[in-house]
């Protein structure tokens, strides 16, 4: 579990082959209820890959367990080893070569964070081979529950040009930082 209602899956193709995406793309998990009628649910790739395109070896997602929820039973029941029906990926919501923006701003809160964690290597050669910045502003109700926080965190260190916002809505971290903000 990375926060207290959300675990950091990680799968491979059965078949063996590489997963090709463009960071901001999703999956979509297909299951059926329990009466049997099919369904599915979308999930952002969190993996972070060379930032090219290049394929990966694993799928990374973080899923929210919701009570009561069809894909909260199925998937918090997986063993390792265990397969899933997916496809995909899917979507647009991506950094493309063809954008001429300089500056971008990244908003999110819970899972809605794990597209940005998969964009890390092209925003880092956005700052460094075109002078773009990046905010990131990320929302969520305590430090327990800001996904990927540290590794957002080591990396506006590392990258200039990205800065992270972590904002709390609840409680404030016990030991405050640059650029945290408390309040609704």
């Amino acid at each position: 579990m990375i926060a207290p209602a959300v675990r950091h899956m990680a799968f491979e193709r059965a078949d063996g082959e590489p997963f090709a995406f463009i960071p901001g793309q999703f999956i979509q998990v297909h299951f059926n209820y329990a009466d049997g009628k099919p369904t599915k649910r979308s999930y952002s790739v969190a993996t972070v890959g060379s930032g090219d395109a290049a394929p990966i070896e694993r799928i990374e997602i973080a899923v929210s367990y919701v009570e009561g929820g069809a894909a909260t039973e199925l998937l918090s029941k997986l063993e390792i080893g265990a397969t899933v029906d997916a496809s995909g990926p899917y979507g647009r919501f991506c950094l493309m070569d063809a954008d001429t923006n300089s500056r971008y701003l990244l908003v999110a809160t819970g899972t809605g964070v794990t597209p940005y964690r998969a964009m890390l290597p092209l925003i880092a050669r956005l700052t460094r081979t075109r002078g773009c910045t990046f905010e990131l502003i990320y929302g969520a109700r305590n430090e327990g529950d800001l996904l990927y926080g540290e590794e957002f965190a080591a990396f506006a260190e590392a990258t200039p040009g990205f800065r992270f916002h972590p904002c709390f809505s609840r409680e404030p971290r016990a030991q405050a930082r640059p650029g945290d903000t408390q309040g609704r």
